[in-house]
């Protein structure tokens, strides 16, 4: 047992980050199989109660980790992750295990091999406890479905853990995992980490693209790429784990240029820019008083921050959802083929198959009723395979309008922006009918392919849990129940870098990490 620890229970282990662990069983404070074993027992006393964990590999795990422990004790050299437990996102392939994307037609669908990154971390001696939940196909902002039910927020269990990594997000902020793999194509790693109050982070696309079965039929060759991404409770975790996946070279684009060393950014040197609305939905008070204590904390460490207004967030949202719905969004319909859609993409899914004429009366109707969130995300629907090609030109427009405001603002270049993840915190349970992005905020990194992470900072206040102005709007009717409650929920901030400079975004959220820690509001153990 850890020195100073030994009249703990096992819980204790449950609490310590990747690198601690490993730190620990490298030499030989704890073993490998009390590891596993304390996180087996954690699991088996939260699951009950947030369906986080669908794909159990508890005897597998064991036997590994008694492996582990016996080359140590044959004095073996121990690779970096000797004996640490980590779960995976249901997506990502694991051998003899399902990848069903939530999807009850898949369910005898068993992997064959390990996913690449899988496979990497599994070679640095990484022991698999099991998998978590998901959205059904991956699509929407919950991790719900028919096949293994939902997944509830360990801070509030009548609220989501968000989606599609919104099972791996709940159970690291448990204290299921200490370390976990997820995927993002819009905001799924972020949005969990901050619903959840943990860190993750969406590398540049391309440094960590997505192979897995699913992504790879919708999104090879597409403008807005999927990638694979760390989530843990410590960004020292993010940053191990990051190096230990290396990028696995697409085979017709270049190879990205190497990782740098967080270790090596001297914060007092950079430029930081912030915003907190995106002229899309309006943050919650909590939100944006996150990001501007954050700014506050790179200031009193030495960095120049500045608020700084971004390229219109509205044409961002609106290329994006028009590059992953033309064509009448055929890979998602395809998919679910053989599956009844769920509540939450019932709407979406009915207008996938109308014509853009019907989707354009559909559009007027919603207007006339005074819905205007869902008729402005209309105007984004209904767009052909045929234009594609101007879309992604357009898309390449909105990229090189980003750079150029980042490398014109006021004082200097900008290294980075700190902004929400998401305009409030955790939604309630079907939220996502109403809420389809949650505004731009994190699907902007998507379009413009910038690596972007989310730091746990603060909890809401019971001052501000406000409601909001009453409204016709569904949608604003749905965020002014998001905010009703809302009292001790995690708030994350977001932090964004240029393309390739994740050591920039990760040396960011370690300086934001380590000033909120200090403060009593910093959110560390959930209720459950």
């Amino acid at each position: 047992m850890i020195a100073g620890m030994a009249h703990e229970s096992a819980s204790s282990l449950t609490h310590l980050s990747a690198t601690r662990l490993a730190a620990l069983m490298a030499r030989g404070e704890i073993s490998a199989t009390e590891v596993v074993r304390a996180h087996i027992a954690r699991i088996e006393a939260v699951n009950p109660k947030i369906n986080a964990l669908v794909v159990k590999r508890f005897d597998q795990a064991l036997r590994e980790a008694k492996a582990a422990d016996a080359r140590r004790a044959r004095g073996e050299p121990l690779p970096p992750l000797h004996g640490v437990p980590i779960t995976l996102k249901e997506c990502l392939d694991l051998v003899d295990t399902p990848s069903t994307f939530g999807m009850p037609s898949r369910r005898g669908d068993l992997a064959k091999t390990n996913d690449r990154y899988v496979q990497r971390l599994i070679s640095c001696s990484a022991i698999v406890i099991g998998k978590t939940n998901v959205p059904q196909a991956l699509i929407y902002n919950e991790s719900s479905n028919a096949l293994y039910g939902r997944t509830n927020n360990p801070w509030d269990v009548a609220r989501t853990p968000g989606g599609s990594s919104g099972g791996e997000g709940a159970l690291i902020a448990a204290g299921g995992s200490p370390l976990g793999l997820g995927t993002d194509i819009g905001g799924s790693l972020r949005l969990p980490a901050h619903f959840c109050g943990i860190a993750s982070l969406k590398p540049t696309s391309l440094r960590t693209h997505d192979y897995s079965r699913f992504a790879e039929l919708a999104f090879e060759f597409g403008p807005i790429t999927c990638v694979v991404g760390p989530m843990a409770r410590d960004v020292a975790d993010l940053t191990l784990a990051l190096r230990l996946m290396g990028t696995v070279p697409h085979p017709r684009l270049p190879s990205p240029p190497p990782l740098g060393d967080p270790d090596a950014v001297d914060v007092s040197k950079l430029r930081l820019g912030f915003f907190t609305y995106d002229g899309l939905m309006r943050p919650s008070p909590a939100v944006a008083r996150a990001v501007r204590e954050a700014a506050d904390m790179l200031r009193a460490a030495g960095a120049q921050v500045i608020e700084w207004e971004p390229p219109d967030l509205r044409q961002a949202e609106a290329l994006y959802i028009r590059l992953l719905t033309a064509n009448g969004a055929s890979v998602f319909r395809a998919a679910l083929a053989h599956d009844k859609p769920e509540p939450q993409l019932a709407l979406l899914y009915w207008l996938a198959r109308r014509s853009p004429r019907t989707v354009k009366r559909f559009r007027h109707v919603l207007a006339t009723l005074r819905q205007m969130n869902f008729a402005r995300q209309l105007d984004s629907i209904g767009f052909t395979a045929e234009d594609i090609p101007r879309l992604t030109d357009a898309a390449e427009a909105y990229r090189r309008t980003f750079a150029t405001a980042m490398d014109h603002a006021d004082g200097g270049p900008l290294d980075g922006v700190l902004s929400p993840a998401c305009f409030s915190p955790a939604w309630p349970h079907g939220a996502s009918r109403e809420l389809i992005t949650g505004g731009a905020y994190s699907i902007v990194y998507n379009l413009l392919g910038y690596p972007a992470g989310v730091v746990p900072v603060t909890r809401v206040r019971p001052d501000e849990a406000i409601v909001r102005p009453l409204s016709p709007d569904v949608v604003d009717i749905a965020a002014r129940r998001v905010d009703i409650g809302s009292a001790g929920l995690p708030v994350g901030v977001q932090v964004a870098a240029r393309p390739w400079q994740e050591h920039v975004a990760l040396a960011v959220m370690k300086v934001i990490q380590d000033a909120a820690r200090k403060r009593a509001d910093y959110p560390t153990t959930p209720v459950v």
